[in-house]
């Protein structure tokens, strides 16, 4: 393969690994500006339709497992008509929920909206399953930094979409919408035509040569490649990376709110925050390629360390404590990052072609999963021990990673004896 051309996971057809790439960057500015401007207000607008605030983390977490349930029909229908049609089908289907959104808003009815976030979720999933469609279309050389570009391109959308919440607000009003709709109108642009430019943009791909012998099973993909001492360490660096990053996010501003601190510092630290998930991931890629994605995952693995230790012993004082925890969710984003990178690159490079792209959907759909289930966890953790318990439960599944890491690397280096 040449850096030129590429072969698809999904077949064997020549592409544009520049064209390709461009509009995968294009559909993640597009889609993260509609996830990010609509998640900023789903919690009011959840609180706002059931009058209750317990309403808020529920329609949150819907989105998150939303996510998880799609992922797999998603790179089911890619492993067989290609990343056009299932990335298309993935924002599609949270325009459509964001659509039932908005209605739901309108009828007063939370089910409704549950059912809206659940299908909005899914562009959350198509945009993690683009980094995936742009190392399909690159040289093995320069893998892991092609898919970084397109992780990269979501810091627009997000710096960009939490500041659209307002204008998006004056849009609903002015069309007769309840405010915090509006959010929800421009998400339904922005994934239409996020799925549009994908269609329009990526080559059609032939259909996959036929197997040599029967199709893996569904339930089968993942079992075989956690056999592979390389695929399990690429597999629980993202599942776990995952969880820790959301378990302690998700916890902060509800830390920070109790300490008394404004919801000014809270809109700070998460900026930071998301800024450092995924600002340096071309950084992340371009060490993966030229030093290898161990060395990057090692790099995540000191980041969380740094994260954990600076928002344990962050102290509760409102200027040097929101110091503290702008440093650790900074270093939290990071550590996210390379392990994300990291992880996703020994997985593409790994994984067998027949599996590959079922494998990367399954990965995805567990990685949200847990996410959502130690989300959950991180409430009663807050309430029962505060924030350093929080850290220390994020430092335990840092644990299992790190074990992974230890007996992956023992395995290879019995391999090569």
């Amino acid at each position: 393969m040449t850096a030129g051309t590429a072969t698809t996971a999904a077949g064997t057809g020549t592409v544009r690994p520049g064209r390709s790439v461009a509009v995968l960057v294009a559909a993640q500015l597009l889609s993260g500006v509609g996830v990010a401007s609509s998640v900023a207000v789903g919690g009011v607008l959840a609180e706002q339709v059931s009058g209750t605030s317990a309403a808020a983390g529920v329609a949150q977490t819907a989105s998150i497992v939303g996510a998880g349930l799609v992922s797999v029909p998603l790179a089911e229908l890619a492993s067989r008509h290609g990343r056009r049609a299932g990335l298309g089908a993935g924002f599609g289907l949270g325009a459509v929920g964001a659509a039932v959104v908005l209605v739901a808003a309108v009828l007063g009815w939370l089910p409704l909206m549950l059912l809206g976030m659940l299908a909005f979720g899914s562009s959350t999933a198509a945009g993690l399953q683009s980094r995936y469609a742009a190392a399909e279309v690159s040289s093995p050389a320069r893998r892991a930094r092609t898919m970084s570009l397109v992780v990269w391109s979501t810091t627009v959308g997000s710096v960009v979409g939490p500041n659209l919440s307002q204008a998006g607000a004056d849009l609903g009003t002015g069309v007769g919408l309840p405010a915090l709709a509006g959010p929800y109108l421009i998400s339904v642009t922005v994934f239409v035509l996020a799925a549009a430019v994908l269609w329009l943009g990526l080559p059609v791909q032939p259909a996959p040569p036929a197997a040599d012998g029967p199709r893996v099973p569904a339930r089968r993909v993942l079992l075989d490649a956690m056999s592979s001492p390389t695929l399990r360490l690429g597999i629980v660096a993202v599942v776990c990376g995952h969880a820790m990053m959301v378990s302690v996010m998700v916890m902060t501003p509800v830390h920070m709110t109790h300490q008394g601190m404004s919801l000014t510092l809270v809109g700070l630290v998460i900026s930071i925050h998301v800024l450092g998930m995924y600002a340096a991931s071309p950084l992340f890629g371009w060490l993966a390629d030229r030093f290898g994605s161990r060395l990057v995952l090692g790099l995540g693995v000191a980041l969380f360390v740094l994260a954990f230790l600076g928002g344990a012993l962050a102290p509760d004082h409102h200027g040097l404590g929101s110091v503290w925890l702008s440093v650790a969710l900074g270093l939290l984003g990071l550590g996210w990052s390379a392990c994300l990178i990291g992880g996703s690159a020994l997985m593409a490079r790994g994984a067998a072609d027949a599996t590959r792209v079922r494998l990367q959907g399954q990965v995805d759909s567990a990685m949200s999963l847990v996410a959502a289930a130690t989300a959950a966890v991180s409430g009663p953790v807050l309430a029962l021990g505060g924030y350093p318990a929080v850290n220390l439960v994020g430092a335990g599944v840092l644990a299992v990673l790190v074990v992974v890491a230890l007996t992956s690397s023992h395995a290879d280096a019995a391999g090569r004896t």
